[in-house]
């Protein structure tokens, strides 16, 4: 490993060992890795609720002595109280004991009698199914289809609302979901198409101002690279501003979802992934910090709260076709939908390295994509373990910083969750690869080495 890369992947190390959690609003448990500090924000709980968040924030086993009630709800505000002591303060006048295993999760009773009487197994909280969006569909082409998806449109009384025709794929708007679910019922064993499901990815969540008054520089220039000679990492994200003070390293960028107008008050989501990614490329570098890498931001947002697992793979083959050969996924959804993955498995098919998020709840529920298996999946980490709102599930491989320090318009913001962790490698994976020309299996290799999630 050179000297650049060596430095880089320590900086990131020491990173990790001061990454600060994110703030949050009221009614919160934080839970924090194997210090287990504990912050807690509550205001109105009842038994049933805390012990449930327990479950969530811990991962232990909760069990309860049945019928077993609080003499009030729990309204609660400490921080950075030891596991023993936020215990105490979370069940009152109730008694617990906690009992740790080898090889499984920690196991928490809370009774009022004796431990043995504990026996009520708390289930965890699950999210919401993903649900389709109601009035759309999605068509994939068979191979030696004769239908055009015009024709087959047009029949199901539906509307053409996007295509991506190198992979067959046509997302058809109907007039409710009751017309959408006629469709469906009359598509089953349809020889021309198949059925796919259009899912909403929420806007991640955006910076914080912050209170600090100089700014770290990045010690990044462009080199002289013509565009053949460039590395270019596909952010797939919301526009990425034009004012930017780091504009030199962008490429002209790609919507798929309309013009947006961010403003510049404050930066987008994709800036700060933008800027996250550079930091985690400078931390590579040489003391001139000369690279050949680019950005292409694709904006899949525009100027919606949400955009759809259909428009994510329309923004991926745009970057694919654009010649990116990092991925840069900083966003989520529970929703599996066929046709990202079909963009996935050619992108990685063509030497493309895929990163994404994991997810910013702390169960172990997947989300896509980055519960692909062709994706490297990167979930939150802070000086103590796994960040308590973290993903923690098996589908996860790397763990990485979850928060990032940017600058713009002259001012301090933080940005935290398991997206700054993903920008952050992604631009890891980009110094590397820029430096030693490594395959994307071997770039995974490396990055699992280092920052692998111990399972």
């Amino acid at each position: 490993m050179n000297r650049a890369l060596r430095t880089g992947l320590s900086l990131a190390l020491l990173v990790l060992a001061f990454a600060a959690c994110p703030a949050r609003a009221a009614d919160k448990l934080l839970w924090r890795g194997a210090s287990e500090r504990v912050d807690a924000d509550i205001d109105g709980w009842s038994l049933p609720q805390l012990l449930e968040h327990l479950a969530d924030a811990t991962g232990w086993q909760v069990f309860v002595e049945p019928d077993t009630r609080l003499k009030q709800p729990v309204s609660v505000k400490f921080s950075n109280l030891t596991a023993s002591d936020a215990l105490g303060r979370l069940l009152g006048d109730l008694s617990f004991a906690v009992l740790p295993q080898a090889n499984a999760p920690a196991k928490l009773f809370v009774f009022r009698t004796s431990v043995g009487d504990a026996t009520q197994r708390v289930q965890r909280r699950e999210l919401a199914k993903a649900k389709p969006i109601a009035d759309e569909i999605v068509l994939l082409r068979k191979p030696g289809s004769k239908e055009s998806a015009e024709d087959l449109a047009k029949r199901l009384g539906a509307k053409i609302t996007g295509r991506v025709d190198e992979f067959g794929a046509y997302r058809l708007k109907f007039a409710d979901e009751n017309a959408a679910r006629q469709a469906l019922a009359s598509l089953n064993g349809n020889t021309d198409f198949d059925v796919d499901y259009n899912y909403s990815v929420p806007r991640p969540v955006g910076a914080e101002a912050l209170a600090a008054t100089s700014a770290l520089s990045l010690a990044l220039k462009p080199d002289a690279s013509p565009p053949a000679g460039q590395l270019v990492v596909g952010l797939i994200d919301a526009a990425v501003q034009k004012n930017s003070p780091y504009s030199e390293f962008l490429l002209a960028g790609v919507s798929v979802a309309g013009d947006a107008a961010p403003g510049s008050a404050s930066p987008t989501h994709g800036t700060s992934m933008f800027e996250t990614l550079l930091r985690g490329l400078a931390s590579t570098q040489d003391k001139d910090g000369t690279t050949s890498v680019r950005v292409l931001p694709v904006d899949v947002y525009g100027n919606s709260e949400s955009t759809s697992t259909f428009d994510v793979a329309r923004g991926i083959v745009e970057a694919l076709n654009a010649g990116a050969k990092i991925i840069n996924l900083s966003l989520a959804s529970p929703g599996d939908s066929q046709l990202l993955h079909n963009v996935i498995i050619k992108g990685a098919e063509r030497g493309a390295l895929f990163i994404a998020a994991a997810g910013n709840e702390p169960n172990t529920l997947p989300n896509y994509p980055a519960a692909y298996p062709e994706v490297l999946a990167v979930t939150a980490g802070g000086k103590n373990g796994l960040a308590s709102y973290a993903n923690r599930g098996e589908f996860v491989d790397v763990v990485a910083p979850g928060s990032s320090i940017i600058y713009f318009g002259g001012k301090a913001y933080m940005v935290s969750g398991t997206s700054a962790s993903t920008a952050y490698i992604s631009g890891l994976a980009a110094g590397m690869k820029a430096s030693t020309g490594a395959s994307a299996t071997a770039l995974t290799g490396k990055l699992v080495e280092v920052f692998g999630v111990k399972k």
